[in-house]
Formats: structure tokens, sequence, C-alpha cells
């Protein structure tokens, strides 16, 4: 039975080693690590996955802004490869995302594979007036929106939060 709850600061180790497997060391030279440079991800938002008590999976948010509006960075997912193919992944994205709109999050940036996030509703974030801040595949950046009509006037260049990581987003009523 897979069980997902919060990330907990005692599943550092077993993440990285997580992130390893997944991703390789060089993870931290991929683009989207420039944007969590420095800045806290959101521990409330952040899953992990767990099997007969081993830890599986993992998917972390990060707080970015996209110009002075908050939002968040989905990334990264990893499912160990003894695990994959059984939802786990899906599973943690899809509690992550409800998370982050429950905590008044309205939009979420990704630079990842459009067809495994699309059925998240992510879709190319460049048609839609984004700016990714280094280099990045246009196919692989991506956004999706948690509250409908996020996605109206909201472009900008995407920037770390950097010192504004405590940054929440205002409740918008209607």
């Amino acid at each position: 039975m897979v069980t997902i709850r919060n990330e907990q600061a005692a599943d550092a180790q077993a993440i990285e080693q997580l992130l390893d497997i997944a991703f390789e060391p060089s993870r931290h030279g991929r683009p989207s690590y420039r944007l969590r440079e420095g800045v806290a991800k959101r521990d409330d938002l952040s899953l992990v996955a767990e099997v007969d008590s081993k830890l599986v999976g993992g998917v972390r948010f990060w707080p970015i802004l996209i110009g002075d509006n908050p939002a968040l960075l989905l990334g990264p997912i990893a499912v160990h490869p003894d695990h994959e193919g059984h939802g786990i992944g899906s599973r943690l994205v899809s509690a992550g995302l409800d998370a982050a709109k429950a905590a008044g999050f309205r939009l979420v940036i990704a630079v990842g594979a459009k067809a495994y996030l699309g059925r998240f509703g992510f879709k190319p974030a460049s048609p839609l007036g984004f700016v990714f801040p280094v280099p990045v595949d246009d196919e692989r950046f991506l956004v999706t929106e948690l509250a409908a009509g996020a996605l109206s006037g909201a472009a900008g260049v995407i920037r770390s939060a950097r010192g504004a990581s405590d940054k929440r987003p205002k409740r918008r009523v209607g």
C-alpha cells in the first residue's frame, strides 16, 4: 500500500539518494535549479510516497514570482525505478497541486515532459507570454492554472523568490 504524506526533515537523506538515482548528481546543473538556489522549498506542499515504510517517491514545490505575483515551481518529481509505473508519481503530483490550490496559489510552473504533465493541465508557457530566466527547451517549459482565469494577464519573467519565500498568495474573492 502506498502512503502519501508531507515531507519531513528526517526524509532529507533518503530524498537526496532518490533524486541521485532518478536524475543523477548532475541534476543540480538543470535550469530549474537556478530558481531554487537560496530559496526554501514549501514544506507544507512537498510530499513523499512510502511503501512498507520505505520512501519511494517525492515531489517538491518552490516559491517563485511572476512579476510581483507569487506562484510555484513544481519539481523535482521522482519515483524509485523499482516502483515506477504504479501511479505513484501521478498521486504525488495530484496531491501536491490540490494542496497548492488549497493554500491559495493560482499558477504553477514546471520544466518537464508535456506528455506526463499535460494530464494535470500543464501547457507550454512561452506562447502564453511567460519567460524562463535561463535558456530552457520551450517544449518543456510548462504552466498550469489552479484557479479559473489565473492565466489571463499573468505572463512575465519567472524569477526566484529569494528573499520572498514567505510571500503567500493573497486570497481573491470571486
